[in-house]
């Protein structure tokens, strides 16, 4: 049995509601799953639902098969219950699996969203109009497509990043020998070449579930052996908000809920347009449809492992695209955390999006709003902490690195606070010391500790000169995580997957 798991951080949480305002919103969810209830266009589901006491009629004047689900509360609840409130994410290397419990606030942080574009940045220098002598180095900018040799790239530099936590897929991957019916393989695979930390994706098409997970139980040594260290698990967007059962994802739940994977049952209304703007309103819809998707993993498969998923965004109010660096994003994304608290399932949760394009001081200000209050809120598992610019739509390796080290500064300033009776003596003592002492410096008494990392070090790409140069010097830094070289998998493994695993690109296995 593996029992080493990441440390994350342990944080006492912020809890922006009271247990009266919770309750109220928990009744409104259930309020809205009864009437109006939700719109199903998956007939498994709306027979599955029906089977265990919903009521279900067919709407006959749409053009789409699609049936009317009232959910009584008694099912929800029930169902809910259920689920487990302790679920282990595997990795190829032990020490890099998570535990993440619904009754211990640990933050873990990862990467996430599947951007379409890369940027890669480089140090260009610039000669002043005023003064010839007077020349000074800018980042420049440069966008590429996503593909597969990028992809396996971001996971070799998240798997340097010591505060990374978990890996999902932030790029798409857009080569010209990538189709739909191979776009999972070659992206599990890219990802699982690259990195030892747990993987987690969508999946494109249904049909190759079977393939991704040969693949991952070659890695994981057997189909047992995936099933005790699951180095992969999905997200599945199950509802198109407001309050839609989709198709084609209800019916990848129960694919993936059949193999026995974990699954983030995820939910993405955007307030202002697709969920009312007000966080009352917002949280109790949202909190609707994460509770239907986990009532369906809970009858299709009872106890089957599921995350609570908010991503909860709002619009902006002149052009209707998501505004993430905002204080509602907080408000209603802590409220529910606090929900999934109460019902005792682990908590996916989002941070570090805004909607700077470039690395700088508008991005940092939108991330490290989100990325503080959301580990304080005790969320367990967070996604888009990483490397995302312009909302979701880019992927910036610096930018990675740059959030690494502001991540690894929240997580120290979250740290339980070691003070009880053994440390107030030796604080005693100490001071007594000094105090008798000529120098009366506690300078000595520090090294005790650092030893035991107690003390932060200073920022990491920190200029002592008169000019900014955090973008330069995090680009040296880059550049020494990537001449590192990657964790391939074993040779025979990967000839094996290339053996039993069709539709992956030749060029793939070695990058």
């Amino acid at each position: 049995m593996i029992e080493s798991y990441r440390q994350g951080v342990l944080v006492n949480p912020y809890e922006r509601l009271s247990q009266d305002q919770v309750k109220w919103l928990d009744q409104a969810s259930l309020d809205i799953l009864s009437d109006p209830g939700i719109w199903c266009y998956n007939e498994r589901t709306a027979r599955l639902f029906k089977d265990h006491g919903a009521q279900v009629r067919e709407e006959k004047d749409l053009d789409t098969p699609c049936w009317r689900v009232s959910l009584p509360a008694g099912l929800v609840k029930e169902a809910v219950a259920k689920a487990p409130s302790r679920i282990v994410l595997g990795a190829r290397k032990p020490e890099n699996r998570l535990l993440v419990d619904s009754e211990i606030p640990r933050a873990y942080f990862g990467s996430g969203s599947e951007a379409n574009i890369w940027l890669d940045a480089e140090m260009q220098t610039f000669v002043s109009e005023k003064d010839s002598s007077v020349k000074v180095k800018v980042p420049r900018y440069t966008e590429h497509r996503g593909s597969t040799a990028l992809l396996s790239r971001a996971a070799k530099l998240c798997d340097r990043l010591e505060n990374l936590d978990f890996f999902i897929r932030p790029l798409n991957i857009q080569d010209p020998g990538i189709t739909v019916d191979n776009h999972d393989v070659n992206k599990f695979f890219a990802s699982l070449n690259n990195i030892t930390k747990h993987v987690q994706a969508g999946l494109t098409s249904l049909e190759r579930l079977d393939d991704v997970l040969t693949m991952a139980e070659i890695i994981a040594g057997g189909e047992k052996a995936l099933r005790d260290n699951p180095i992969i698990s999905f997200i599945a967007c199950v509802f198109k908000s407001p309050l839609q059962i989709v198709d084609d994802t209800a019916e990848k739940v129960f694919a993936v809920v059949e193999a026995g994977l974990p699954l983030v049952i995820s939910s993405s209304p955007q307030g202002g347009s697709s969920a009312p703007i007000q966080e009352s309103g917002m949280v109790a819809q949202i909190n609707a449809e994460i509770l239907a998707g986990i009532t369906l993993t809970q009858l299709i498969r009872e106890g089957a492992p599921v995350l609570y998923g908010s991503v909860a965004v709002r619009a902006r109010l002149d052009d209707l695209f998501d505004l993430y660096g905002c204080p509602e994003f907080n408000q209603y994304n802590i409220d529910c955390v606090q929900l999934a608290r109460h019902y005792q399932v682990p908590c996916y949760s989002s941070a570090g999006v805004g909607d700077a394009k470039v690395p700088g001081m508008q991005s940092m200000f939108e991330k490290m709003f989100t990325h503080l209050y959301m580990a304080m809120s005790g969320a367990q598992y967070i996604h888009y902490a990483f490397g995302l610019l312009d909302r979701t739509n880019c992927f910036c390796p610096l930018q990675a690195v740059l959030d690494n080290e502001q991540i690894g500064k929240v997580k120290h300033c979250l740290r339980e606070p070691k003070i009880d009776s053994t440390e107030i003596n030796d604080a005693l003592k100490m001071v007594k010391k000094v105090m008798a002492s000529n120098h009366r410096l506690y300078t000595r008494h520090a090294r005790k500790a650092m030893h035991r990392g107690d003390v932060s070090d200073p920022y990491r790409f920190e200029t002592g000169d008169m000019e900014d140069k955090v973008i330069e010097n995090a680009l040296d830094y880059m550049a020494q995580l990537e001449a590192e070289p990657a964790p391939h998998l074993d040779p025979e493994v990967v000839e094996r997957i290339y053996e039993q695993v069709p539709g992956l690109l030749p060029g793939l296995k070695t990058i």
